[in-house]
């Protein structure tokens, strides 16, 4: 009677395993679940990271959880026929087994992190190819992003070509936030007076979801952009469109822009002030520092 309870509660665990298993499968499938579907090199660098600590974390769950139901069945009540031993915990080698299975599984798990960590570096270049730089304000509660090179500037929309390296400046001026695309790469903050790189590339085209994700007051919800890959040619397209724009980005337009919003549209503006990425740190700077900074 105990055997048959203890096996209808095994077939349940394992039924509703198999089940969570499925729909996961099935998000990741869909694309809703956006760390799962890399569309970019370092985010399926990060995926490939995160598949093979799963499958070890589901391996070492496994077994663990297999041997706790062998035990509760050896060591049943009625099992007349497994053996006593007292002294099983003095056991050398299970003593051994204890310490050092778990020993080489952390040292496994450290090595594949401290390799990927310096691999997947976000100041390291992703290619030998001259990458595209985009400049990033974090504001309240909206994101600016400056194009340099060609001379405009967007809110809460990013176009890049596709399979071109992105070279991301990343600074605030607001409270600290954090940039983040899940299906190109991991996040990186942004932070008044301080200027942080982030390196990523789009594999293909599309349309990717971005946010903000460092809780930074009322608006945090609605900071959200999209980042657009296309073909070089819609792109150099799209950059002619942008810089016939009837608003340009000088200081007195950026301070307008900067005011606290909530929800925010799309903007488009052609790039007046070219040395504005570092006006916006240098507000945060002593006298002394701002001589010492470096021009983008």
């Amino acid at each position: 009677m105990v055997y048959m309870k203890l096996t209808s509660k095994v077939l349940f665990i394992i039924v509703i395993a198999v089940i969570l298993v499925i729909l996961f499968a099935a998000l990741a499938k869909n694309g809703n679940l956006q760390l799962l579907n890399p569309q970019g090199y370092i985010a399926l660098q990060q995926s490939k990271i995160l598949s093979g600590a799963l499958i070890l974390g589901a391996c070492i769950g496994i077994l663990v959880v297999a041997f706790t139901f062998f035990v509760v069945f050896q060591y049943r009540e009625d099992n007349k026929n497994s053996k006593y031993n007292p002294h099983w915990s003095s056991s050398k080698l299970l003593s051994a087994l204890w310490w050092i299975v778990p020993s080489i599984l952390i040292l496994f798990l450290g090595i594949i992190n401290w390799k990927t960590a310096h691999q997947l570096d976000p100041y390291k270049p992703i290619s030998t190819a001259k990458p595209m730089t985009i400049q990033v304000v974090a504001l309240r509660w909206k994101w600016l992003f400056i194009y340099p090179q060609q001379a405009i500037a967007t809110v809460n929309y990013i176009e890049i070509p596709v399979n071109t390296p992105i070279h991301f400046q990343l600074t605030a001026d607001a409270p600290m936030n954090s940039f983040w695309v899940p299906s190109l790469g991991g996040q990186i903050y942004a932070m008044a007076g301080m200027s942080t790189q982030l390196n990523l590339l789009a594999s293909k085209q599309g349309d990717f979801p971005g946010s903000a994700a460092e809780i930074s007051g009322d608006g945090f919800s609605g900071m959200n952009f999209t980042v657009r890959s296309t073909t070089q040619e819609k792109f150099d397209q799209w950059v002619r469109n942008v810089q016939q724009s009837d608003t340009p980005l000088t200081l007195s337009t950026y301070d307008e822009l900067a005011q606290p919003s909530t929800y925010n549209s799309r903007a488009y503006y052609y790039y007046a002030d070219r040395n504005l990425y570092n006006e916006i740190i240098d507000k945060f700077m002593a006298p002394s520092e701002k001589t010492m900074m470096p021009k983008m």
